[in-house]
């Protein structure tokens, strides 16, 4: 499917604060991956700034979305819940990766080696599917949003490694350190899993069908998927 660029209407300025709102989320996951692999109290810092910002905007979004929603089309307003729907989403996001920074702080020194290379990835993974999901919802794009909602699934892989790995601790590994390690995996779990549902918002919002019909079509052979394309180019 081709991409199609979001026209100018007169709820541009939501649409402009929802693209800002993602925005916000990729620097605060990007912010917070560089943060972990260098225990900066900057970049933490910077994460708490996000997400303040992430929640006024979300408070934005919210107070715009009920004043224009009456006085639209139904297409313009299925956007418009949409909107809505991403500003809670990025929101949460902005409250987890909070906490995950709050919590590297208080074990940053005492961080094994392979958690803190399995955390990176993961962060690195979010800030990835927060750019892509944004780039789907700007354009319109179905071929970003499956690729969201595939992306997370390494997220759930690098949890359940950190999990083995903590459910038998090594000799000398501190319990609380290993709590809170834990506690670090699930929110950036729970983080792509804002992100997936987000995705699965632009698959209904750009198709009108359900993510599993959507994923029903993609998981057909490419060589029926590339005759199809052709014929509907002819």
């Amino acid at each position: 499917m081709g991409e199609q660029e979001l026209q100018a209407s007169p709820q541009s300025h939501l649409l402009e604060l929802t693209l800002d709102a993602f925005r916000v989320a990729h620097r605060a996951s990007s912010a917070a991956a560089e943060g972990i692999a260098t225990s900066s109290k900057a970049l933490f810092a910077e994460v708490r700034e996000h997400e303040r910002a992430l929640d006024s905007l979300d408070r934005d979004i919210d107070d715009l979305v009920t004043t224009t929603i009456t006085r639209v089309a139904d297409d313009e307003a299925r956007v418009l819940l949409a909107c809505m729907k991403f500003g809670i989403s990025l929101e949460r996001i902005g409250d987890l990766l909070l906490s995950f920074v709050n919590r590297a702080e208080t074990v940053a020194a005492h961080l094994d080696h392979d958690d803190i290379r399995d955390l990176i990835v993961m962060t690195a993974q979010l800030e990835r599917m927060l750019t892509e999901v944004e780039a789907a919802f700007r354009t319109r794009s179905l071929d970003k949003a499956v690729n969201v909602l595939r992306a997370d699934a390494e997220i759930d892989r690098l949890r359940n490694v950190i999990t083995f790995r903590h459910l038998e601790p090594s000799e000398g590994q501190r319990r609380v350190d290993s709590f809170h390690v834990l506690f670090m995996a699930q929110e950036i779990e729970r983080s792509g899993d804002h992100v997936k549902n987000m995705a699965e918002e632009v698959c209904h919002l750009v198709s009108g069908r359900t993510i599993r019909h959507v994923m029903r079509a993609y998981d057909r052979p490419g060589e029926q998927l590339f005759l199809e394309r052709i014929r509907n180019k002819q």
